[in-house]
């Protein structure tokens, strides 16, 4: 079965152009480093990637999986010496990070079948852009080579509002947030080193001269407190020193925690994940659904609509990405929900199984119904409006 056979157009070589930024100035940090963007990424890649990639046939009946050569190869080995879930992590981390808002798989066919052997994903950094007239006129420049759009995969997040064939990321908007919380953590980590917080303070006559140097101050702390052995009383004289206890101040009185706070709130919502996933607020069941509904399912889309636009011909086909296993259930939920399906007759109890990890059991794969359960056809046919013995 072939289900690529396009012809390559003409390439031409380019210079690779590469727009990073110098990772050596003063100050700078790379969002792909920094803990909270990372955490945010990590978590939308990773619930992404745990999604199975079906491909569905509308029919008359609805739509159905199809199981075949190609919806293998999608779901199972995309591309060499990657799985499934390490493919779709990369995609999803280009879109967010990485690509800048864009992710690109070359397409590599077999000549003599015209099959894909691998969908690969392009290292984003090496990738530049030649804008044309019309939106299908550009093209991809990558590693010295050119690439018209129909010769790759081209996911896109965040469209241009110029160029919408290609994406947009979040590097401008989270500059300013990721410095700040860059630097609050180099004050924090410079507060809890105790240099600024000492347990206690001896006042000490300015008019003793051992004040006036380093080693002086040094040689107070040698005589009077150093030499004392631990849990004996100090001595000291009275009229020359005097000791203060204090309370050292909090990271709440410097008012660093409330900052960080809206800080990873901001950034959260930049990247559109739950703000508890990066430390803020406590988990909350319907507000983690609702992003599985959202934020997930809308990458999601985005990736499954773009693979049935460059892969698929047959018009009633296409790709859709399974987010059943990524919502918070508990077993109480799952049970109940399977039981009123199999009452119902809507589901196998062999399905059922399946859902709380249980193996299939013959015995259970029969349908079965409750007896007043009838078609609505036939619901003129019961003994009990016939004047005969109802069904008991």
């Amino acid at each position: 079965m072939a289900f690529w056979n396009r012809k390559k157009k003409t390439r031409s070589t380019t210079g690779i152009q590469v727009g990073i930024g110098s990772v050596d100035t003063v100050g700078y940090i790379k969002l792909s480093e920094h803990p909270d963007v990372l955490m945010a990424v990590d978590k939308i890649a990773d619930l992404v990637s745990n999604m199975t990639i079906h491909l569905v046939e509308n029919t008359e009946k609805g739509d159905k999986r199809v199981r075949n050569q190609l919806a293998r190869k999608i779901d199972i080995e995309p591309c060499k010496n990657m799985t499934r879930k390490t493919w779709l992590y990369k995609i999803v981390r280009d879109l967010l990070l990485d690509g800048d808002g864009n992710s690109i798989l070359h397409i590599a066919v077999d000549r003599e079948t015209g099959l894909i052997n691998d969908l690969t994903p392009l290292q984003m950094p090496l990738v530049s852009y030649n804008d044309g007239d019309t939106l299908m006129s550009y093209t991809i420049d990558y590693n010295g080579v050119t690439y018209h759009p129909d010769e790759v995969v081209h996911f896109v997040l965040n469209p241009h509002p110029y160029y919408p064939y290609r994406g947009t990321g979040y590097r401008v908007a989270l500059k300013d947030i990721v410095r700040n919380l860059s630097q609050a953590n180099k004050t924090k980590n410079n507060f809890m080193s105790g240099k600024y917080m000492p347990s206690l303070i001896l006042a000490v006559d300015a008019m003793t001269e051992e004040m006036a140097s380093k080693e002086g101050r040094e040689n107070i702390l040698a005589k009077y407190v150093d030499e004392t052995e631990g849990g004996k009383p100090w001595v000291i004289p009275a009229d020359l020193i005097n000791v203060h206890q204090i309370k050292p101040l909090s990271l709440k009185d410097i008012a660093i925690i409330e900052g960080m706070e809206i800080d990873k709130k901001t950034v959260a919502g930049l990247i559109g994940v739950p703000a508890f996933f990066l430390g803020v607020g406590e988990f909350k069941k319907e507000e983690y659904n609702n992003f599985i509904n959202t934020r997930i399912m809308s990458i999601a889309q985005r990736i499954a609509q773009t693979l049935t636009r460059d892969l698929l011909y047959d018009p009633g086909w296409y790709f859709r990405l399974n987010p059943r296993s990524l919502f918070s259930y508990d077993l109480t939920e799952m049970v109940t929900a399977g039981t009123a399906m199999v009452d119902r007759n809507a589901m196998r109890r062999n399905e059922l199984r399946n859902w709380v990890w249980l193996d299939p059991d013959e015995e259970m794969e029969e349908l079965i119904i409750l007896e007043n359960y009838i078609p609505s056809t036939m619901l003129g046919q019961q003994n009990k409006l016939k004047g005969g013995e109802t069904d008991e």
